[in-house]
């Protein structure tokens, strides 16, 4: 299913914020409660977070793999981002390995991300001194959340706002109402430090890969038709992409906050049920990989006389040929 172009940030973003800066009017660029009559004082020079007079700044798009910054460059600005991070397991880099393979057939300058998240805002600029309250407002407003789980396994294609870089991401596909409660008290946050919220209508994703350029025309219609079979067909990905969040994370310059989810009887009873059920497939389908290989061994040496036995391997060898 061919996905509409939306702009959303993503981990190379993320990777970038030490480096990316701005400015914007109000709010938390500026002193509260300054009167439009009355100049200004001129902000302390040597603030922490503020960059040496002596330090240059790079906009040399070829240094960081031809990405461009999304805002420039402001002495004392840091780059501010609210996220759930994903922990990838062996077996998510094994989807992601199968997925790049096939998708760099379509465009070969595809790269994959390094870490891995799901946004719950968009990277905005804070001034140094608003970090410590912003941090604070938030752990205050996401105390009352628990873990809970999404469903990531819908391949989409997306651009950033400004077209320069395409993305491969895993869009959710069950989960939203969670989502959407966090992204209601992060916007929230947000609007109190005048800083613009989440998008309105959020495609909910983790990003897997990225490339430079609009390129999103390659990589929709049959490319992505055949990372979705990719996908669809992956062993275990019913129970892989059934992703448990724990925890929301903002960074900010290269400051990191964590904020623990807390853990209910619902999240305990249904992650046991979860694992109950994976050990449980796992154990059944090593029973009947074993009974399948001593049949098809038993045909090949003419040593299984039991009908069952013989009858099922004789099927499965006519069908491998």
């Amino acid at each position: 299913m061919s996905a509409g172009l939306v702009g959303y940030s993503s981990s190379e973003e993320e990777q970038e914020q030490e480096e990316k800066g701005g400015s914007r009017s109000g709010g938390a660029q500026g002193l509260p409660g300054a009167s439009a009559g009355r100049p200004r004082l001129p902000a302390p020079a040597g603030l922490p977070g503020d960059l040496d007079p002596e330090e240059a700044v790079s906009d040399d798009s070829s240094r960081h793999g031809g990405r461009v910054r999304g805002f420039p460059h402001e002495r004392g600005n840091w780059a501010t981002h609210v996220y759930l991070p994903y922990i990838a397991q062996e077996e998510f880099l094994e989807l992601l390995e199968l997925l790049m393979s096939r998708a760099r057939t379509y465009v070969p300058s595809l790269v994959a991300m390094e870490e891995f998240h799901l946004s719950l805002s968009q990277c905005v600029v804070l001034r140094y001194h608003w970090i410590e309250p912003f941090v604070r407002s938030l752990r205050e407003r996401l105390a009352a959340f628990h873990r809970f789980f999404c469903v990531a396994d819908q391949v989409k294609v997306y651009t950033n706002q400004n077209k320069t870089r395409t993305f491969i991401g895993l869009e959710v596909s069950a989960g939203h109402f969670h989502l959407l409660e966090l992204v209601s008290e992060v916007d929230g946050v947000l609007e109190e430090f005048d800083l613009p919220t989440f998008y309105k209508d959020p495609s909910f994703h983790i990003s897997l890969a990225w490339c430079v350029g609009d390129l999103s025309g390659r990589l929709e219609g049959q490319c992505l038709r055949e990372l979705q079979d990719i996908v669809d067909g992956f062993e275990e990905s019913a129970f892989l992409l059934r992703i448990q969040w724990e925890q929301i994370r903002c960074k900010s310059g290269n400051k990191y906050f964590s904020f623990p989810l807390s853990v209910s009887a619902v999240f305990v009873a249904s992650s046991r049920a979860t694992s109950s059920l994976s050990c449980w497939l796992k154990k059944t389908v090593f029973v009947a990989d074993s009974i399948l290989a001593a049949g098809c061994a038993a045909v090949s040496t003419g040593g299984s006389r039991h009908p069952t036995v013989t009858n099922f391997a004789g099927f499965f060898l006519k069908r491998k040929k």
